[in-house]
């Protein structure tokens, strides 16, 4: 009987050490596309037309889920004549669970068709991919938080950060859209939403002004104002905080630790 135990015990060891053995999921390579990032000026930027995506996955170290952001607008190709760095017809036909698979991770997500607003743009950009004939390149790292749905799934007026070695900056004399929020912070929009089916353009945006805002936190407020000097953003630690509004207009908060002023 003795025999028979020991004889199972090694069976059962032998046919589960296997799979204790088996290595941890490799990290999907993309998660390294900003490891040799180098930095760049980018200028005439301001209302440029571009598209992010958003891929992914869990980081091997921490666990956590963070995605790797591609952007169209700071590839060598550099910014049209016709200032459209995400053609519609090429945005359309993108296949997001082709990408999952091709990649290896576990969601791939759209941000815009936006506007960007900045004047110029100084920021780190790491490997280049083509995403079925639109090229982006790697710009930052984002933490994804609990959110497991993707980029469009982010919930409004909730700020995250972001990875990001980058300057912006809007000149003086832009008018630009801020949203002050309760605590006292003021953020700047950066990126306006067209979705692949806008709604309205920036400046119709702009002329509808707080009243078109029907989930604005209580004690937020938004307006806008001309610059009378030049803001400078340069997120300190290299994270930026970032948030949505519910038109997925993207923002970056201003003050302390993140640009030169409050507007």
């Amino acid at each position: 009987m003795k025999q028979i135990r020991l004889l199972s015990a090694a069976a059962f060891l032998a046919a589960t050490l296997p799979a204790l053995a088996e290595p941890a999921p490799a990290e999907p390579k993309v998660l390294a596309d900003g490891a040799d990032a180098k930095s760049k000026r980018v200028e005439n930027l301001h209302q440029a037309r571009f598209i992010e995506i958003f891929l992914a996955a869990r980081d091997a170290k921490t666990g956590t889920l963070v995605a790797a952001c591609y952007n169209t607008l700071f590839t060598p190709a550099g910014i049209p004549a016709s200032r459209d760095t995400a053609p519609q017809a090429l945005v359309e036909r993108l296949d997001f669970d082709k990408m999952k698979t091709e990649f290896g991770v576990l969601n791939a997500s759209l941000n815009g068709p936006k506007l960007w607003l900045p004047n110029w743009t100084e920021i780190e950009t790491g490997v280049e991919r083509d995403f079925n004939g639109i090229k982006a390149i790697w710009v930052a790292q984002l933490n994804m938080g609990d959110n497991k749905g993707g980029v469009g799934e982010t919930t409004p007026y909730k700020p995250v950060t972001i990875a990001r070695k980058s300057g912006l900056g809007w000149n003086k004399g832009t008018k630009v859209a801020l949203l002050d929020d309760a605590d006292g912070n003021t953020w700047i929009m950066k990126g306006f939403q067209l979705g692949l089916k806008p709604q309205h353009t920036y400046d119709e945006f702009l002329a509808a002004g707080g009243g078109q805002f029907k989930k604005l936190p209580a004690g937020w407020k938004f307006r806008i104002i001309t610059l009378e000097k030049d803001l400078i953003e340069t997120p300190e630690g290299g994270v930026a905080t970032i948030m949505a509004d519910e038109f997925f207009n993207v923002y970056d908060k201003t003050g302390p630790g993140m640009s030169n002023y409050k507007p």
